[in-house]
């Protein structure tokens, strides 16, 4: 904002982050993507699909208000056992202990899990800002919702409860119009056509790993990592991008390519026709898949998938 500006504009001004936390497949990644109409964070009915914070940039203007709402998905938090699930679930806490206002999913039909009390009663001990979202409303009926609230806020005193659809959009206007209104009062912080602050080549993996996930099956999503190698710029505007599956046993690596390599070209289609439409622009992807065991203890791999090293 420049110095010629009103001040009047200026004083409207919010901004501020608001972390997304709860258990794995409380719809997180779901609930960011609709609220910015981009494909920020990838999306599975598998649980543990979010390894890393993924910030989603988004203006809002409510009545005398003008708001940028940086909106963070987190990790589902569970009980971690490998390196990686550790560094997972240190990435979601972080990114609530950095938040100006936490937002608690809990998926309604599900309830009050042993996983979202253990959630709920660590963000009460915080202190921190904390609102109540259920989400997945439209398939429970309504008379369950209000016990369940009642439930849950008798374990966080949560400064607001919201009830919403995030696969279908229901209540999420009120939820970001509140939301405008109780961050910060202060200069944006992102350029205002920003979606978000992830690299390119962090999103092309990210793509990738999202179609291993919804083609295939039981441990292989879990037992798989993807990482690109080189990001290259080409003369008519299209992009060269080479991405690296590691997977950790030789069996998986079979299965992932199929026969005569037909899934991986498939995952490749797939993840190039997602990952064109989110750079605007043509991309051309090769994907090379790699047995690598133990890479989700390797801090390299961690960091390379936007993870901190945790010994």
């Amino acid at each position: 904002m420049s110095d010629t500006e009103p001040a009047s504009d200026r004083d409207r001004q919010r901004c501020g982050f608001v972390a997304i936390v709860g258990a794995p497949n409380a719809g997180k990644s779901t609930l960011l993507n609709r609220l910015t109409g981009a494909k920020l964070s990838i999306v599975s009915p598998k649980a543990q699909t979010t390894r890393f914070r993924v910030l989603g940039i988004m203006m809002r203007e409510a009545a005398e208000t003008r708001a940028q709402i940086l909106l963070v998905d987190t990790p589902g938090i569970f009980k971690p056992k490998r390196k990686l699930d550790r560094a997972m679930v240190a990435a979601a806490w972080t990114g609530a202990e950095d938040a100006d206002i936490t937002l608690l999913l809990v998926d309604s039909q599900k309830g009050l899990t042993d996983g979202v009390r253990a959630i709920a009663e660590r963000l009460r001990d915080s202190k921190r800002r904390t609102w109540l979202v259920l989400n997945k409303t439209d398939a429970v009926e309504r008379g369950q919702l209000l016990p369940l609230t009642k439930t849950l806020a008798e374990l966080v005193p949560f400064e607001h409860v919201y009830m919403v659809s995030a696969r279908k959009g229901d209540g999420l206007d009120d939820l970001l119009d509140a939301l405008a209104f109780a961050l910060p009062a202060g200069p944006f912080l992102y350029p205002e056509d920003d979606l978000t602050d992830l690299p390119d080549r962090l999103l092309a993996a990210e793509l990738v790993r999202e179609q291993i996930f919804l083609q295939t099956h039981e441990e292989i999503p879990y037992s798989c990592t993807a990482e690109t190698e080189s990001f290259q710029e080409r003369p008519d505007g299209s992009v060269r991008i080479d991405v690296t599956v590691y997977v950790s046993r030789p069996g998986h690596k079979a299965i992932l390519i199929g026969d005569k390599g037909s899934r991986i070209r498939q995952i490749g289609e797939k993840a190039r026709h997602g990952l064109s439409s989110l750079l605007e622009r043509p991309c051309h992807l090769f994907l090379n898949v790699k047995e690598r065991a133990g890479w989700d203890e390797e801090g390299a791999r961690l960091r390379a998938i936007g993870l901190e090293n945790l010994d």
